[in-house]
């Protein structure tokens, strides 16, 4: 892991973002006191895939319809 000061960040910042592309990490030091690291972004996690389940879920054609009245007692008493 490279030292480098905020002067030198200035000065070669391009230089330095290479190497952290490159897997190095990258200390900024204030009169040779560390401050932050530069480091590489994780690459983003995989989005939502739509459609995997399709064909392989059924839902029932009464699947909305109102509940018996047995069973919404059983909801509505307390």
């Amino acid at each position: 892991m490279e030292t480098v000061s905020i002067q030198n960040v200035k000065a070669h910042l391009s230089e330095l973002i290479d190497k952290v592309v490159s897997g190095e990490d990258v200390v900024v030091s204030r009169q040779g006191k560390p401050l932050v690291r530069i480091t590489q972004l994780e690459p983003p996690q995989r989005g939502v895939k739509f459609g995997v389940l399709r064909g392989k879920v059924k839902i029932s054609p009464d699947f909305d319809d109102p509940l018996p009245a047995e069973v919404l007692v059983s909801f509505e008493s307390r």
